[in-house]
């Protein structure tokens, strides 16, 4: 009897363990998978510097909130586009201002609740609220003033009304109307005209004159670069974002603040109509918001920063929109008015500009 008990106690203890090492294994899988399977986060942007993004953001987002961030990329009136057609579900949509104030007028973007978001309290001011208190934050500002070569110009470029300089003819790249710095095109060439403010009709009929000397009506700033590389563009308007690509293109480009001023390029952050992860939406703002975040994407040049808690070096900062001083001085636009005459707008632009 004494053997028989020995053996049923072993047996008895082997079970035991067996059972013991099979509910730790469950609980060490639980705990390797974050607590089970990530949620998914759909953001909408436009895919550039994605790798940088992808360290500076994305990963210690997805680390720290057991979360897979999805990318839909494209530009600003694609992306959209999207959205209206309500083709699949995304969460956050980064776009400009501008289109951010479609979306708002079409009823495309959910309300936010900032006390979820408080980073916001840490920009600047034009970046808190730049389409309303109740929709999302500007987490980048940029700036649109002009790019030249330096070796062309018989002398330093100060104002917008140097683009008509015939020096220029045929070496001029403008942007597109339908691109983020088209309303600016509007907006300066009627001040050019002698305009106080936004006239249409002096815009048009200034951009007439310049027609002839256009050698490109660019969609993509990514296009100057190629094009200053081949000597085949010396000026154009542009945001400050494409100074180290163009430099590194042709070392004589040189960006200047016009004497009429810089515009501010603001690029927000929505969360879309219906949907299912609002909160987690909020989260990743206010993460991208953040001081950290902000400091490590204006180092490597991915964006200007919106905190103004960011402290960076002159070396850091050159080539940013960067300082209380500078962002203070930025020009804006009314963009509920360029919204609601940019149909007209781009017929006139089509009919008596790009077809000059």
């Amino acid at each position: 009897m004494k053997k028989v008990w020995t053996v049923s106690l072993a047996a008895s203890m082997l079970l035991t363990t067996v059972l013991t090492g099979c509910a730790s294994s469950k609980e060490g899988a639980g705990s390797q998978a974050g607590g089970g399977a990530p949620k998914e986060l759909v953001v909408s942007t436009w895919g550039f510097s994605e790798d940088l993004l992808r360290k500076n953001v994305f990963d210690p987002f997805e680390k720290a909130n057991n979360v897979k961030i999805k990318l839909e990329v494209g530009n600003n009136a694609d992306r959209l586009g999207k959205v209206r057609m309500k083709a699949h579900q995304i969460d956050v949509i980064m776009l400009a201002e501008g289109y951010a104030a479609q979306g708002i007028e079409e009823g495309l973007f959910e309300k936010i609740d900032r006390s979820k978001i408080p980073n916001i309290e840490h920009l600047y001011d034009i970046a808190k609220a730049p389409n309303g208190a109740d929709y999302g934050p500007a987490f980048t500002i940029g700036s649109s003033g002009i790019i030249y070569d330096k070796t062309v110009a018989s002398k330093p470029v100060e104002s917008y009304a140097d683009l008509w300089r015939d020096e220029f003819k045929g070496k001029l790249a403008i942007p597109d109307i339908t691109t983020t710095d088209g309303p600016f095109v509007i907006d300066f060439s009627s001040k050019v005209a002698g305009a106080s403010a936004l006239d249409a009709d002096k815009s048009f009929g200034k951009l007439k004159e310049l027609a002839p000397n256009v050698v490109k009506y660019y969609m993509k700033s990514s296009d100057l670069a190629n094009m200053f590389n081949q000597k085949e563009v010396a000026i154009a308007p542009v945001q400050n974002f494409v100074l180290s690509t163009i430099k590194k293109a042709n070392p004589n480009a040189e960006w200047v603040i016009p004497k009429e001023g810089a515009y501010a390029v603001l690029n927000t952050m929505n969360l879309v109509k219906g949907t299912k992860n609002k909160e987690l939406g909020e989260k990743f703002i206010d993460f991208w918001l953040s001081e950290q975040v902000q400091k490590a994407n204006a180092i490597d040049k991915v964006d200007s920063p919106a905190n103004k808690d960011v402290k960076l070096s002159a070396e850091e900062a050159s080539g940013l929109t960067y300082g209380a001083d500078f962002i203070a001085k930025l020009k804006t636009v009314d963009w509920n008015v360029v919204n609601k005459n940019m149909k007209t707008w781009i017929d006139r632009w089509n009919r008596e500009v790009i077809s000059k």
